[in-house]
């Protein structure tokens, strides 16, 4: 698909083109077997109706469906979607090791302007025959989304080019994301600080502290990627470009008082 010695298009130019992130090109993934990814679209949509299945009722939920799976082989693949059971959980494991820890800066806090906060997220995209990670970055009081980006790999690069982007044109006062190796990166919190931006972190195990993404990702799914049932990369990103237009600028949302998140945007900046 990629053609090293191409003419007149560099590497980095044809993974744009492609919608994969300049990582990928690289990156040889071991397939996941064809039973694998269908329990894992079927996780996919159980957990988009109920995060707060753990891995128990997702193993009995696919036994009811005909599979036997045990709880290894359920963990192991809802590592692999990066899904994390939404509600508190006892401290029983610490996040990896990082030299400054980050506390979480939004309990209590009014969100009443825009750039105020944004937040972030990686949800898994399913394809045919494999997946892709997506990643949004979102401002709190509007729900314009400011940026996203897909990878075939859950590295740090591509969160990166869509935080660049989003920078080229404002910045937030709080960036807000969950304990992700992608967010507690040196290099991720090293660009927010950089910009001189607060950080704060969710606490483990709390998605729900990182709501708006978790909305904006039911959203995704039940209004574009279940109806569309993508094929290829390249056709996610035709169909994900598509869908972030009319969401940020055609869509009426209910906690807006029926207007667009670009509306909203626009009319608190100016």
């Amino acid at each position: 698909m990629i053609e090293p010695d191409h003419p007149q298009l560099s590497i980095v130019r044809q993974c744009e083109l492609l919608g994969l992130a300049r990582s990928s090109y690289y990156y040889e993934p071991v397939p996941e077997s064809e039973e694998d990814l269908l329990l894992m679209r079927l996780l996919d949509e159980q957990y988009t109706r109920t995060p707060f299945y753990g891995k128990r009722k997702m193993v009995v939920f696919l036994q009811e469906h005909g599979y036997a799976v045990d709880r290894k082989r359920v963990r192991r693949l809802m590592q692999l979607m990066g899904l994390e059971t939404i509600y508190p959980k006892p401290r029983l494991s610490l996040p990896g090791e990082q030299s400054v820890r980050y506390p979480y800066l939004l309990r209590g806090v009014s969100i009443n302007r825009i750039d105020q906060v944004w937040s972030c997220d990686i949800t898994y995209i399913r394809l045919a025959r494999g997946f892709v990670y997506l990643m949004a970055i979102i401002d709190w009081l509007s729900r314009f989304v400011l940026a996203w980006e897909l990878s075939t790999t859950l590295d740090t690069s591509f969160c990166l080019d869509a935080l660049d982007r989003a920078l080229t044109s404002a910045q937030p006062e709080i960036f807000n994301t969950d304990q992700g190796v992608q967010f507690t990166s040196k290099d991720f919190t090293n660009r927010l600080l950089q910009s001189h931006i607060r950080i704060s972190w969710d606490g483990r195990g709390r998605a729900l502290d990182n709501v708006f993404v978790e909305r904006l990702w039911r959203s995704v799914k039940y209004e574009e990627v279940y109806i569309k049932d993508y094929q290829t990369v390249s056709e996610a990103r035709n169909g994900l470009t598509d869908y972030f237009q009319f969401y940020n600028y055609k869509r009426y949302h209910q906690s807006l008082d029926y207007k667009t998140p670009f509306s909203v945007y626009c009319a608190d900046r100016s």
